[in-house]
């Protein structure tokens, strides 16, 4: 399974997007710092949000989506039922 997911930064409550096919790994990878220089200096991060996908082409056009001002509103819509 491959996965887009939402965390959210405990130290300024921002939100990032991703993708990937270990969802746990990626997510524990964020917290201690592993990744790109947005995570590692925003950690820690709390999961707030996944779907699951077959391909990870899926996944990638998922987090594409999210991560436009369309995709945002739908995933807000998502978090506040």
């Amino acid at each position: 399974m491959f996965y887009t997911y939402v965390i959210k930064s405990k130290k300024n409550n921002r939100l990032y997007y991703g993708s990937t096919d270990d969802l746990k790994r990626r997510i524990k990878e964020h917290n201690d710092g592993i990744g790109g220089k947005y995570t590692r200096d925003n950690r820690p991060f709390e999961l707030l949000y996944y779907e699951a996908y077959v391909s990870y082409d899926l996944a990638k056009k998922a987090e594409k989506f999210y991560k436009t001002g369309y995709g945002r509103e739908i995933l807000k819509a998502k978090l506040t039922k």
